[in-house]
């Protein structure tokens, strides 16, 4: 690492230290830049603007998710077993799961297993007709 901060900062990856406290709610942090970033939330400022809709966003990262996902058909995270693409890399870390042998979410109507509960969440419409299905 370049600066020593910097592998402190990393360390704690492995470590689950979350020095950072919020005063407000309690929430704790790695980072002091992701605190400075959670403090908004409370504050309500949403200073980064998307410029196609003028929606607007406290941190600048949830604006490149928004561009990303709303705006473009960017999908950089891929999946290296199907090749399925994805806007956030939040979405391929689900759909890996799909891949996996473990399947504990069962249908309680047709015993049909999934990998992911939202899956199972998902494929509850077939059985009861509710739309989107």
């Amino acid at each position: 690492f370049f600066m020593s901060n910097s592998l402190t900062s990393h360390k704690r990856v492995h470590t689950g230290e979350k020095p950072y406290v919020c005063s407000i709610c309690n929430m704790t942090f790695s980072r002091k830049s992701h605190l400075t970033r959670h403090n908004l939330t409370h504050t309500g400022e949403k200073p980064y603007s998307c410029s196609i809709c003028n929606k607007s966003f406290p941190d600048s990262s949830y604006l490149t998710i928004h561009l990303r996902s709303i705006h473009t058909d960017e999908k950089p995270y891929v999946c290296s077993i199907c090749n399925k693409a994805f806007s956030r890399k939040i979405y391929l870390t689900g759909h890996i799961l799909t891949h996996s042998v473990e399947k504990p979410h069962s249908c309680s109507v047709c015993n049909k297993s999934f990998s992911v509960k939202r899956s199972l969440s998902k494929h509850k419409c077939v059985h009861t007709g509710e739309k989107p299905c």
